[in-house]
C-alpha cells in the first residue's frame, strides 16, 4: 500500500472492489431473510387453516353418516318430504276478487230479490224495453201529488245487462217522510241499508248515518261513485246514485291480476304429486 502526497494511504482497486461487493451481498441477503421469514410464517398459518376446514369436514362426514340410509341402501340420506300449503301457489280465486277489487259480487236479479225480502217491492229483473240490450229492476211509488208532479214520492232503479251484471244503482226521493228528530222514515232507510248490506263493502257502511239524516255525502272509492245529494232544483228532493267502473291505478292492476288468462293451469295433483323432484332425478 502507498501513500499520498498528503501522507494518508490509497486503497487498491482490488480492495474498493471487495467492499462493493460486500454492501451488495449485505443489501440482497437482509430482503430475502425477511421474505423467507415471512413466508415461513404465513406457510404454518396456511397449514393451520387446511387442518381446521379438515377438522370441520370429518365432523360433517360423521354426522351424516349417522342419518338413516335410503331403503336402496346406496348410502345417500333419507329424504324428508317438505309440503307446501296449496295456497302458496294456485291461482287468484276470483270469488275473493271483492276483498281487494271493486265488483260487485252479488248479481242484478239477487239484489233484486234481496231488496223484495226486505219489504222493498221492485220488479223482477227483465229487459228494460223489448228490443233493449239492458236489464233492470225498479220499484216506484207515488205517495202523494198535486195537478202537476208528485209531491212525495220513491223511484228506484237497478240497471244491468242480461247476465246479471250491475251497472249502476239510481234513486229519487221526493218529500220524504221523516220523525221528529229529522231522520229519515225505517221503511225508505231500508232500501240503503240493504243495498250496502248487500254490496258487502265495508267501506261504504258510513255512508248509511249522512242518509239517515239527510245530508250529502258522496265520494270515489276505489273504483266506485257513491252520492247522496240533495237536488238543485228542489230543496225537499234527493238523488242518489252508485256506480262501480274500473279505473287507471291500482284498480286495473288488480283486475288484471285476478283475470284467469293471465295464470298458468296449475299441474294435476294426482299426477304431479308421484313424480320426483328434478334434483332428486339428477342424484340418482
Amino acid at each position: 500500500m502507498s501513500e499520498t502526497s498528503q501522507g494518508l494511504p490509497q486503497t487498491s482497486p482490488l480492495q474498493r472492489n471487495g467492499r462493493r461487493v460486500f454492501w451488495l451481498v449485505v443489501l440482497v441477503s437482509v430482503p430475502l431473510v425477511t421474505g423467507i421469514f415471512l413466508f415461513s410464517d404465513a406457510l404454518d398459518t396456511f397449514r393451520r387453516l387446511v387442518r381446521r376446514f379438515e377438522d370441520q369436514a370429518t365432523k360433517k362426514i360423521s354426522r351424516t353418516s349417522r342419518l338413516p340410509l335410503s331403503p336402496a341402501g346406496a348410502g345417500v340420506p333419507a329424504l324428508q318430504t317438505i309440503s307446501f300449503p296449496l295456497r302458496s301457489v294456485e291461482a287468484p280465486k276470483p270469488e275473493l276478487a271483492g276483498q281487494f277489487l271493486r265488483t260487485w259480487q252479488i248479481s242484478g236479479p239477487n239484489i233484486c230479490k234481496a231488496l223484495r225480502d226486505a219489504g222493498v217491492e221492485t220488479t223482477e229483473w227483465r229487459a228494460a224495453s223489448m228490443r233493449s240490450v239492458s236489464y233492470e229492476c225498479y220499484f216506484q211509488r207515488v205517495y202523494k201529488r198535486d195537478e202537476v208532479r208528485p209531491l212525495s214520492s220513491v223511484h228506484l232503479k237497478i240497471r244491468g245487462n242480461a247476465r246479471g251484471d250491475i251497472f249502476e244503482i239510481r234513486a229519487k226521493i221526493v218529500g220524504p217522510k221523516t220523525d221528529a228528530q229529522g231522520r229519515l222514515d225505517p221503511a225508505l232507510m231500508r232500501i240503503f241499508e240493504t243495498l250496502v248490506e248487500q254490496a258487502g263493502w265495508n267501506d261504504f257502511q258510513d255512508t248509511l248515518a249522512p242518509i239517515r239524516s239527510l245530508r250529502d255525502v258522496e265520494g270515489q272509492r276505489f273504483g266506485a261513485d257513491f252520492s247522496f245529494k240533495r237536488d238543485a232544483e228542489s230543496e225537499n228532493s234527493f238523488n242518489f246514485m252508485w256506480v262501480v267502473a274500473a279505473v287507471p291505478g291500482p284498480q286495473t292492476r288488480t283486475q288484471a291480476y285476478f283475470s284467469a288468462d293471465r295464470w298458468v293451469t296449475p299441474p294435476d295433483p294426482r299426477i304431479s304429486g308421484d313424480l320426483l323432484p328434478t334434483w332428486q332425478l339428477v342424484k340418482r
